[in-house]
């Protein structure tokens, strides 16, 4: 059983959640998945066991390669697993709304009416 560790306490340990009570809180609230089940905090993890974590601005898919208990830097955590996380699309660039000189005054009602074709409403 050493090869085993809880997967709240591993996803703490390599610095996917800041705490142990937010990954605890992340599991009980079905953010974490254990190859492909829903995990409870107490879920046991070793190495190759695929840890899927949802609710963040991304969804990260890491493959356990060592089992930690405690909390380790940032280039020891980033060995202890390997992240299968897809990259984020590229971002699109959206045009800029047009901006009034200052002390322009109040837009006239044509102007209104292109501002709110711009914005698309």
């Amino acid at each position: 059983m050493a090869d085993f560790v809880r997967v709240d306490s591993w996803l703490w340990a390599v610095r996917l959640f800041k705490t142990r009570s937010q990954a605890q809180a992340a599991c009980r609230g079905g953010h974490v998945s254990v190859d492909g089940d829903r995990a409870k905090p107490s879920t046991l993890v070793g190495p190759g066991t695929r840890v899927v974590v949802t609710g963040g601005p991304q969804t990260r898919t890491v493959v356990v390669r060592q089992a930690l208990r405690k909390r380790v830097g940032a280039p020891v955590a980033a060995q202890a697993m390997i992240d299968e996380t897809p990259p984020p699309p590229p971002r699109v660039e959206q045009p800029g709304l047009p901006q009034r000189d200052r002390g322009a005054g109040r837009p006239t009602k044509r102007e209104r009416r292109e501002i709110t074709r711009l914005r698309g409403y």
